[in-house]
């Protein structure tokens, strides 16, 4: 397949989005498949501001990436949107050919690039990564939730199939107006996330004791991931467990904010590779306390890791733990029930318990091949059935 993928993240950003299109592309393009990347450029890749690049026709392609202009996201100072005209995009596509457009993020960029798929009469396909409508609760903009559900309605209808984490996922978008959305289940890399990669000299560094529990989070520091109410768990079960402690992975523009609020949490910024893995396995419970995520890789790689996870009993977490066996549940919205699901988790967090077991047992049913090799058969599906449909038209029209 000749494809054109279209991503306004992309690394070196590190989210769990920018990631994961990361290695569907290079899985794509290892199976035989022509791929060529579209996104922003990144600040350190621009040689003009973005008010500089007014003209439509302003792009790079290089090594199988055509970088368009881009600017950084309101509020969100490190994350980019990117830009192309409806023209550019059909210009350059009349010259590449691609057989099939994917985009897997709701920007300016890949609406454009819907856009034109549509005038191209290419086939086209989404991911629903981020529900941007219950992102506006947390900026105090939940009177834009109508507006942004609509956009988001608009935008994924008219792709050919968008593609989504769980099957519960899947129906709450039939129920809000969205058509033709299809599961294409999430991987971890259980080699890399293990509990093997526990680390007591790590956990020493973090001036945990022989006897202490270490509570977990791991993600941007941002409003809509709801870390403070992980902080402030942490902060109600310390009164009762005096040796517990908390570790923070990652960055955000929160961070000074909670970081003065909660001293005695440890920050230890951006985490990657082999020192993220420690960071899981060395920690005896992972709080996700997002209630906008769709999914969450990192619930699967603390689960590979051999945590007790706390999440609420929704999207990606709810469709996946099993309360009280492989993780603990709370009810959506409710801090209390989350407290409660976290005092449980740290009772069942001993290192040779049966949940942190069944968890890991749970991650390794979700391998990266598995998830990605649906991915691509999705694509191939699409596009045989584009295919087909052009030789019944061309038929009635013969």
């Amino acid at each position: 397949m000749r494809i054109a993928y279209i991503t306004e993240t992309f690394p070196p950003e590190i989210n769990g989005v920018s990631l994961t299109t990361a290695r569907a592309v290079h899985h794509l393009r290892r199976a035989g498949h022509t791929v060529q990347l579209i996104r922003p450029r990144q600040s350190h890749e621009a040689t003009r501001s973005f008010e500089d690049t007014e003209n439509p026709g302003d792009h790079t392609f290089d090594n199988g990436e055509w970088r368009t202009a881009g600017a950084p996201i309101p509020m969100y100072p490190g994350l980019r949107f990117g830009w192309a005209t409806v023209g550019a995009l059909r210009e350059r596509w009349q010259q590449s050919a691609p057989q099939l457009v994917h985009v897997a993020t709701p920007g300016p960029l890949a609406w454009s690039a819907l856009r034109a798929a549509k005038a191209e009469g290419l086939p086209s396909t989404a991911d629903f990564r981020t529900d941007f409508h219950a992102y506006s609760k947390h900026y105090g903009l939940g009177w834009l939730q109508p507006a942004v559900l609509a956009y988001l309605r608009q935008f994924y209808n008219m792709a050919h199939r968008t593609f989504v984490s769980t099957r519960s996922l899947a129906d709450e978008l039939v129920a809000r107006g969205f058509q033709r959305p299809s599961v294409v289940s999430r991987g971890v890399d259980a080699g890399v996330f293990s509990p093997a990669e526990r680390d007591d000299g790590l956990r020493e560094a973090w001036g945990v004791g022989p006897d202490d529990r270490v509570l977990l989070y791991v993600g941007r520091l941002a409003a809509e991931k709801n870390v403070g109410l992980a902080l402030d768990t942490f902060e109600y079960l310390r009164r009762r467990r005096p040796g517990l402690r908390m570790v923070v992975a990652g960055e955000g523009p929160l961070r000074a904010k909670l970081a003065a609020a909660h001293p005695d949490v440890r920050f230890v910024g951006v985490q990657r590779a082999s020192a993220l893995a420690r960071c899981y396995a060395s920690a005896d419970v992972f709080l996700f306390p997002s209630d906008s995520d769709t999914f969450g890789n990192v619930v699967l790689e603390a689960l590979a890791s051999g945590l007790a996870v706390v999440a609420f009993d929704n999207a990606g977490a709810g469709s996946l733990i099993h309360h009280g066996q492989d993780g603990w549940l709370a009810q959506p919205g409710d801090r209390g029930s989350f407290f409660h699901a976290a005092e449980q988790a740290l009772e069942d967090s001993a290192l040779s318990c049966a949940l942190r077991q069944r968890a890991r047992t749970l991650a390794l049913r979700s391998d990266w091949d598995s998830a990605l090799h649906a991915f691509e058969q999705q694509l191939s599906t699409v596009l045989a059935e584009a295919l087909a449909g052009a030789q019944v038209r061309d038929t009635a029209l013969a």
